[in-house]
């Protein structure tokens, strides 16, 4: 069975950068995308960014380009999002995802971490 384990969260100021992590574990992984979602307090889950793992597509969420870059290292098995410029409405959860689409809904992605809080502080 695969995992996905992210890490990176923390408590920043606005302004600052962060950069989260996910390793993937477990059987060969055959998935066509990872990407990120996140959940505010109150809100729905929200698409962030996703990249198909074998070519290295991108597609990141229009209002976050600029400021979220999504990558990922195969040698290593691990996803990254790195995010620069942090703003207040950019406290969540951070949740690595795992499907075959590189732009979806939740649901239509099989495999999820478990998350990593982000809080900014304005």
């Amino acid at each position: 069975q695969v995992q996905l384990e992210e890490s990176g969260g923390g408590l920043v100021q606005a302004g600052d950068s962060l950069r989260l992590s996910c390793v993937v574990s477990g059987r060969t992984f055959s998935s066509y995308a990872m990407g990120w979602f996140r959940q505010a307090p109150g809100k729905e889950r929200e698409f962030v960014a996703a990249i198909s793992w074998l070519g290295g597509s991108t597609y990141v969420q229009d209002s976050l380009l600029g400021r979220f870059t999504i990558s990922r290292d195969r040698s290593k098995n691990t996803l990254y999002l790195q995010m620069n410029s942090l703003k207040f409405e950019d406290t969540a959860a951070y949740y690595c995802v795992a499907g075959e689409l590189l732009y979806g809904r939740p649901d239509e992605y099989d495999l999820w971490g478990h998350g990593t809080q982000v809080t900014v502080s304005s």
